[in-house]
């Protein structure tokens, strides 16, 4: 099990800076951009996290040294915001998204950012991690693409940060994952909901 550690309830209303939000209004103004045209792609309905209460977050968690390294991975990163955030806030980051389309968009984000993540079109699962799920139906299990980690040339076990956003139901299975290939110390970050971060130690 992962030990969950309370985060102050100050970071939740924590304002980030102007460049940063203006970074993350401009790709809010992308994102629903593009979810006006779902008439030209095939994919589940993408949902955006909280970018700016997330980023309180991590800021949070790199001025508290509470990881244990300095690499930041992304689980289906979509347009790679918080991805390209992490790498501007110094972290070695990257970011896995199993949709072509998604993973065109954050690379366009990216190419103008001082410091781009890196980003790579896959599965964010490790190979294997099917079997802890508790329900065969979850969205996560039903990615066409190979785990992404041999083009990374990196294991689970060797980034500081995991960030995801699980679909309904699939919190305790990104846990369990977690639990299952992360390094002993890794963090691993969950978006919930609306005010809702979740962050995690592995044991």
């Amino acid at each position: 099990m992962l030990q969950t550690i309370d985060v102050p309830s100050r970071i939740f209303s924590s304002p980030v800076d102007a460049e940063t939000e203006s970074f993350i209004a401009d790709c809010q103004r992308l994102i629903e951009a593009f979810q006006d045209k779902w008439d030209v792609h095939r994919i589940e309905q993408y949902v955006a996290a909280d970018f700016r209460l997330v980023t309180a977050v991590l800021r949070w968690i790199d001025e508290t040294r509470q990881s244990n390294n300095h690499r930041f991975l992304e689980w289906g990163c979509g347009f790679g915001v918080m991805a390209s955030i992490a790498a501007s806030d110094g972290w070695d980051s990257i970011g896995i998204e199993s949709e072509s389309v998604l993973i065109e968009q954050a690379h366009k984000i990216a190419e103008d950012r001082p410091v781009k993540p890196e980003l790579f079109l896959g599965n964010f699962l490790p190979s294997g991690a099917e079997d802890l799920a508790d329900d065969p139906y979850h969205p996560s299990l039903n990615h066409p693409q190979k785990p992404a980690y041999n083009s990374i040339g990196l294991d689970l076990d060797d980034f500081g940060v995991i960030y995801s956003y699980p679909w309904p139901g699939e919190n305790w299975f990104h846990e369990a994952v977690v639990d299952r290939y992360g390094a002993p110390g890794a963090i691993h970050v969950q978006f919930a909901g609306p005010n809702d971060v979740r962050v995690f130690r592995k044991r």
